[in-house]
């Protein structure tokens, strides 16, 4: 058997000497079906227990989405952008999410996992929201209980800078309590999760009966102050779109439910349900939330930070417990939506393991419980750390956009598997009309965001959009389609993961400065972590015969490789 490149510091540096000779082998390197079914899932050891039916994945995209994004950014998107047209903001995101869960859906279903080794960077991304949430989760419980405002549950600690001196243990406790929860059993945690998301629909029912009964209709056209500007879209279409991308955060959490496709029963017919299901259940019950916050007050009058509750604080001291209950669902929305992500990120976390990207040792699955036990507590342990120490307000904005850049990946990804058999066709037509499509997507982006605004803009937006439809139509005709998913697949195709990678674009195009420094920063670490480390344990991995050198393998590794490297 070869030596290891990590065997003694000499054979280490030796290793490093051969990184480029080592990063083309492995950048020609695919694996194959067989392999991953058999061969690399093997390396876990014991199989993971199919247990899950198309319920429990519902259960679970609701859970994991319906948190505490919801109570927060549609203030905000509502206040600042959209007003009472914030309804047709989560309307625009909930397609966008729908039309990303089709594009994961085919991977998930036809491949369990390996679809999700690209979205390796989207570990960080939970992590740092499982983080915030668990934070807000504080915050929540406050009001839950009705403590006043003078009330500290956190502790300072002034020799640490601002923003990481307010230590919060209610956080951690709540993460490792999790953290014990989806080590012991999967079936456990999806009982959990039915439990808390029921009680949690039961109290955003009652928020939105709440909101109707008590609102009024004319709120929706009428501002408060008479000075501002009136009638449903108050921002125009801009201001809708631009609100859709700030609430988009409120539908993260649904990809969590195709990490779990080693764990149901029947994959074909049950990941679709539950993807799908469960973001059209979410954009529905979003769409009524907003429409009844928009009804209690007019969009100028609404409490960007805490929308719900503030509408009901405002008037009558009578209806002053409502906040209560809000709190009380803002709660149980936390918990399922801590729950759902952590169990997402161990997952992920397993089967970048499996491909020796990182220590196989996170790909081990416990013989008693069936899960991925220790990605599970690593994972715990780093989110109850940046839990413990890090400020809401700097976690809560830094998460975005690498779940909006795997998305967005994800979509071309379907595409070129699709039109593209390695050592049968040919890439380069396919990746042409890819590559064509984004820049016509990101001209349409830069002038929606930066050209004056006059006929001039109008007649270049509309251009772009004639040549965009151009595009995908001659894509449609001079490209064949490859191959057929075996066993589900994105319908409309190509026109659904075309239409995705715009969305996915024109709401990376509104994300700020902040995220693209955090997302560049996390790259660069990345790479370096790559070819420090992940290229020569795969190489290793290679050579011990568990990976392959196969240049005929699926195009969900090519994608793996190129977002790897």
């Amino acid at each position: 058997m070869p030596a290891s490149s990590f065997s003694s510091f000499t054979a280490y540096l030796q290793a490093l000497a051969e990184t480029p000779t080592r990063i083309r082998r492995r950048a020609c390197a695919v694996t194959t079906s067989f392999e991953e079914t058999s061969r690399l899932r093997a390396r876990s050891g014991p199989e993971m227990k199919q247990t899950l039916r198309w319920y429990d994945l519902v259960g679970f995209g609701v859970g994991g989405m319906v948190g505490a994004g919801v109570f927060v950014t549609t203030g905000r998107a509502s206040r600042l952008c959209a007003g009472s047209a914030v309804v047709l903001s989560y309307a625009i995101s909930g397609i966008c999410a729908l039309l990303s869960a089709f594009c994961y859906t085919e991977f998930a279903v036809d491949m369990p996992f390996l679809a999700f080794v690209t979205a390796s960077n989207l570990i960080v991304d939970y992590v740092l929201s499982n983080a915030a949430v668990a934070r807000g989760f504080t915050a929540y419980l406050g009001t839950a209980l009705g403590l006043s405002s003078d009330v500290r549950l956190r502790f300072t600690v002034p020799y640490l800078p601002s923003g990481y001196n307010e230590l919060d243990p209610i956080a951690v406790a709540v993460v490792l309590l999790l953290t014990l929860v989806i080590c012991y059993s999967v079936r456990e945690s999806s009982w959990l999760n039915m439990t808390l998301t029921g009680a949690h629909i039961l109290l955003i029912t009652f928020i939105i009966v709440m909101g109707f009964w008590r609102g009024d209709m004319k709120n929706f056209v009428t501002p408060g102050d008479r000075n501002q500007a009136g009638g449903f879209l108050p921002f125009g279409v801009a201001g809708v779109l631009n609100g859709a991308a700030m609430v988009y955060l409120s539908f993260i959490g649904y990809d969590a439910v195709s990490t779990m496709a080693e764990e149901v029963k029947n994959p074909v017919k049950d990941i679709p349900i539950g993807v799908s299901g469960s973001v059209v259940v979410v954009t529905i019950l979003y769409c009524l939330m907003a429409a009844s916050m928009s009804a209690l007050l007019p969009y100028d009058k609404i409490d960007p930070e805490a929308p719900f509750s503030g509408a009901f604080d405002q008037g009558s001291a009578a209806w002053r417990w409502v906040s209560r209950v809000i709190g009380i669902g803002a709660s149980f929305g936390i918990l399922t939506s801590l729950l759902v992500s952590m169990v997402g990120q161990s997952r992920y976390m397993c089967v970048i393991g499996r491909s020796c990207v990182v220590p196989p040792w996170f790909s081990r699955v416990h013989r008693s419980t069936s899960t991925p036990i220790n990605a599970s507590v690593f994972l715990g342990i780093c989110t109850a750390a940046i839990a413990l120490f890090t400020d809401l307000s700097i976690l809560l904005n830094l998460v975005t956009i690498g779940t909006l850049f795997v998305f967005y990946m994800v979509a071309n990804a379907v595409i070129f598997r699709r039109y593209v058999v390695i050592g049968t066709t040919h890439p380069w037509p396919t990746l042409w009309f890819l590559i064509s499509f984004s820049f016509i997507s990101l001209t349409f982006i830069l002038l929606w965001h930066f050209a004056p605004s006059g006929p001039a803009k109008s007649c270049l937006l509309i251009t772009s959009s004639v040549i965009a439809i151009a595009i995908v139509q001659l894509f449609r005709s001079m490209v064949p389609q490859a191959r057929k998913p075996e066993h589900w697949g994105v319908p409309f195709m190509p026109w659904i993961p075309f239409i995705s990678i715009f969305l996915n674009m024109f709401l990376l195009g509104s994300l700020d400065r902040p995220s693209y420094l955090r997302f560049i920063c996390f790259s660069a670490v990345s790479v370096v972590v790559y070819v420090l480390y992940s290229v020569h344990s795969t190489f290793d991995a290679e050579a011990n015969g568990h990976l392959s050198h196969n240049h005929e393998g699926s195009i969900h590794d090519s994608r793996q490789r190129i977002l790897s490297i």
